[in-house]
């Protein structure tokens, strides 16, 4: 592993901005911004969080539901800068967060993928060569004329996956899409990931399977309520973060 971090976080922190007033209507929220009787709450998403992500290794972030880490994943991303702290990504970053969320519905499939693998940071041309590859590797190759606000979500999710990883990248963001589509593909997809981590790629790992966070990840980051809880080898912080969430009896670990 390279001793330079891929990702270099040093006391990020975020804060989402909530009105106090509730508001009957659209009208009454304009006229009490008018005359300046919004007043507004800081919530910290993220505070003082500071970790590192090497070169090919797998990095897992686990908590509880609001813990934080779809935030982090989205400023590791740069879709939100932070508002303390700093954040370094070297290389080439391809985040599978919300899949697909880049797609306009009314474009075609091949328009969508020359349209995503854009905002992922490739060329139109270089799209154009690969639309066919990913087509054929996404199991989408019939559909690729056909306006996506017809796909299912499993579809959607396999087009984002197959675009978002055709090119190996230096980094790569995974937000709960590990099962994406049926289990041959899911299995499929796993594969690729494990292919790319092979060849140096870093990943960092967003899930509630903590038994996928045992078998895959080199280190754990626990986060809850915004803070770094723990970070360190998967089973010494997955054991703690089950005895602190779970109730006594029901550890994954002892029945998967």
């Amino acid at each position: 592993m390279s001793p330079t971090p891929v990702i270099e976080a040093d006391g990020v922190s975020l804060a989402y901005r909530l009105s106090r007033n509730r508001s009957t209507s659209f009208k009454d929220f304009a006229i009490r911004m008018l005359r300046r009787q919004i007043s507004y709450e800081q919530l910290w998403a993220l505070r003082g969080v500071s970790f590192q992500v090497r070169r090919g290794e797998i990095f897992a972030i686990i908590g509880p539901n609001g813990a934080g880490k779809s935030t982090l994943m989205k400023v590791m991303a740069r879709v939100l800068p932070p508002a303390e702290g700093r954040i370094v990504v070297r290389g080439a970053l391809a985040p599978m967060i919300e899949l697909g969320a880049g797609f306009n519905p009314e474009l075609t499939a091949l328009e969508n993928i020359i349209l995503y693998g854009t905002i992922l940071g490739r060329t139109p041309q270089v799209m154009r060569q690969r639309v066919q590859a990913i087509a054929e590797w996404g199991e989408l190759t019939e559909f690729l004329d056909v306006p996506i606000r017809g796909y299912s979500s499993g579809m959607l999710a396999r087009l984002g996956f197959s675009v978002a990883t055709d090119l190996a990248p230096d980094i790569l963001l995974v937000d709960e899409v590990l099962s994406v589509g049926d289990a041959a593909f899911a299995r499929k997809s796993t594969e690729r990931i494990e292919a790319m981590i092979a060849t140096g790629t870093a990943v960092v790992l967003v899930t509630h399977a903590l038994s996928t966070v045992r078998e895959m990840a080199d280190r754990v980051m626990w986060l809850e309520r915004g803070r770094v809880r723990m970070i360190g080898e998967p089973a010494a912080v997955v054991d703690a973060y089950e005895r602190a969430v779970l109730p006594p009896g029901d550890l994954t670990h002892q029945t998967s």
